[in-house]
């Protein structure tokens, strides 16, 4: 198997840990890598790691993996009740149909493994977005998905007609890596607000962002697009 860069550890709690996932590397063991949360157990010597969300691919950025049982299902229920917020950045080189507001539609399966947003049927999928333009022919997504649907991101962005940067295969153009990142993490445990930001390692096209990532340091303190009724 190949060797795998040292996993960067964002924080550490009796509860969980939280890892800067690299973009690139799978989630699940194949052929040429063992498995991500095999990965993070023999790194830092935690075996009893357990996960209780996932991160595509390409993607990178914050992910919570729980250190015990108790701890996956009390992370599992704030994950089904959506009371865990996550925030996303996005890039791409194609104009969005609108520059905020909400995605929102029935994802159903697609061809080869793809996803397709439906107006009807489907597992409901619903995201709330800004996007601001860089001034390159790039603009950048903040992303705030309100449920967590397999592609759920990817799928909204094309649909939004501005394809993720490197997301082949929802239309993206080719690029070093898909332009999708786990930015910040935030929760409520026993009383206290836990956030979590994760740094953007890798990425090209990632530098052009630094002035506007500047005035998104609190994502939590913007005025969301409201729903539409």
């Amino acid at each position: 198997m190949k060797a795998i860069q040292p996993i960067a550890l964002l924080a550490e709690h009796d509860d969980f840990i939280v890892i800067n996932k690299p973009a690139g590397l799978d989630f699940h063991q194949s052929e040429n890598q063992s498995s991500l949360i095999d990965l993070v157990r023999a790194q830092t010597g935690i075996a009893s790691l357990l996960t209780v969300h996932r991160l595509d691919k390409m993607t990178s950025g914050v992910l919570l993996l729980a250190r015990s049982a108790e701890a996956a299902r009390f992370f599992s229920e704030l994950f089904a009740g959506h009371q865990i917020q996550k925030y996303y950045l996005a890039l791409s080189d194609k104009k969005p149909a609108k520059k905020q507001g909400w995605i929102r539609g029935g994802m159903e399966k697609g061809r080869n493994g793809s996803w397709r947003l439906t107006r009807d049927g489907g597992q409901l999928a619903v995201t709330q977005f800004f996007s601001f333009g860089l001034g390159n022919g790039l603009r950048l997504f903040l992303l705030k998905p309100l449920s967590g649907r397999t592609h759920q991101l990817r799928v909204a962005m094309k649909s939004l007609g501005s394809p993720i940067l490197g997301d082949v295969r929802y239309g993206g153009s080719e690029s070093d890596r898909g332009y999708l990142h786990a930015y910040c993490i935030q929760f409520e445990l026993q009383g206290n607000t836990h956030r979590y930001f994760a740094p953007i390692e890798t990425g090209l096209a990632f530098a052009d962002c630094q002035q506007q990532l500047a005035q998104l340091r609190e994502p939590w303190t913007l005025p969301w697009p409201g729903e539409k009724s």
